[in-house]
């Protein structure tokens, strides 16, 4: 007893105490996919796989004082530039332990002689709490950015606030040191408005999506800072000659069906107004729209989702677009993009903090070229997901 009230006693001289005014605010959450692939051409097998995948995700979002938050989480992922729009990793490795890596680390300044209604983030964060993001056509739901973003009409943890929302946010892709070779960025600024009519729930904006010096970009993790290194391709294949200055338009309306089962009708377009030699002037736009009735928050209930995508090759900026959709391994833009096709999820909240789901996947090239092996994907996805 004597020790402990030393130890006490030591940790209140230090100014230890003053850690318990902080709300610290613990999130995590584990998935187990099981997954089914299947790429047909001609109704003949070119790939099929079939893989046990698992997501972990733990973090600590501490409320520090009235005008400060910050966020750092550890998540599973793969270290490979290629995998930024991933954080699974697949089981099977002959019982290996799994690489766990920092996702998250940013502080949220949001001074109060502004009412606390504008945070400044600084670090690396969930894409989905930095901007608006309806869906994914544009971002894949796992990737993080790394910069700074100024938000008005968003919480402390990144949820829109009903009334006008405004995001402006730059990120740096690459940063070299070369005098030579200009760093690869992205610029995002976004407006909208999210409200309610008549019981009747609505959010419509558009956004500016604009990245430089995407000769810069590298994937390459032997690459050098200086730039000048040999053995390293600099420029990823997939954007090299391309511009990406991206119109998003984007929006949902939802209601209740009843107290407990919501409705909502969610889309998405997107236009590249970047155009260059080595680009297709009539394959510069995307689309998305769905729906989804229900949402499984609560044991016992249920929730479905279905939506359609269009995503012609030079749209959106194939390295950040969601990753399931892909088609194929090799080939132009490993067919991330250049593709249209249909999701179905049906998802059941089975115990408290545990929903079970699945997913059907069918997706086609739009423009049928040997490089993307003009392929049919058929993909399932089972996933059980605790959250904590």
């Amino acid at each position: 007893m004597k020790k402990i009230s030393l130890l006490v006693g030591l940790a209140a001289a230090l100014g230890f105490n003053n850690a318990q005014a902080v709300d610290w605010n613990w999130k995590g959450d584990v998935r187990e996919r099981w997954e089914d692939q299947r790429t047909l051409k001609d109704n003949t097998d070119t790939f099929s796989s079939s893989r046990s995948r698992t997501r972990v995700r733990l973090g600590v979002y501490p409320w520090i004082n009235e005008e400060l938050s910050a966020g750092v989480q550890f998540a599973t992922g793969n270290d490979k530039p290629e995998e930024t729009i991933s954080r699974n990793q697949s089981e099977g490795g002959i019982f290996q332990p799994k690489n766990i890596y920092l996702n998250e680390a940013f502080v949220d300044y949001h001074p109060m002689f502004l009412d606390g209604q504008v945070n400044l983030v600084l670090g690396k964060r969930d894409c989905s709490a930095e901007i608006i993001r309806v869906k994914n056509l544009v971002y894949d739901p796992d990737l993080t950015f790394e910069g700074a973003t100024l938000q008005y009409g968003k919480d402390a943890d990144g949820k829109e606030k009903n009334g006008p929302i405004a995001i402006a946010g730059y990120y740096l892709l690459n940063s070299w040191s070369s005098a030579t070779r200009t760093d690869p960025a992205l610029f995002i600024a976004q407006g909208a408005y999210k409200g309610e009519v008549n019981d009747i729930r609505y959010m419509l904006g558009a956004g500016w999506n604009s990245y430089s010096s995407v000769n810069n970009i590298c994937t390459d993790i032997n690459a050098d800072k200086s730039g000048t290194g040999t053995g390293f391709t600099v420029t990823d294949p997939r954007v090299k000659d391309k511009e990406y200055r991206i119109v998003e338009l984007f929006g949902n309306i939802g209601g209740q069906i009843t107290e407990t089962l919501p409705w909502s009708i969610y889309g998405q377009y997107a236009f590249n107004t970047g155009l260059t030699s080595v680009m297709k002037e009539n394959r510069r736009q995307a689309w998305l729209a769905g729906l989804t009735i229900g949402d499984a928050k609560q044991v016992g209930q249920w929730m479905l989702d279905a939506m359609y995508d269009y995503i012609e090759s030079d749209s959106v900026f194939p390295l950040f677009t969601d990753s399931d959709r892909k088609l194929a391994t090799t080939g132009t833009n490993y067919s991330i993009v250049n593709v249209k096709g249909f999701e179905v999820g049906l998802y059941y909240h089975l115990v408290q903090n545990m929903t079970l789901g699945a997913r059907y996947f069918l997706y086609n090239n739009i423009d049928k070229t040997p490089s993307d092996k003009n392929q049919t994907l058929h993909q399932l996805q089972v996933d059980a997901v605790v959250k904590f």
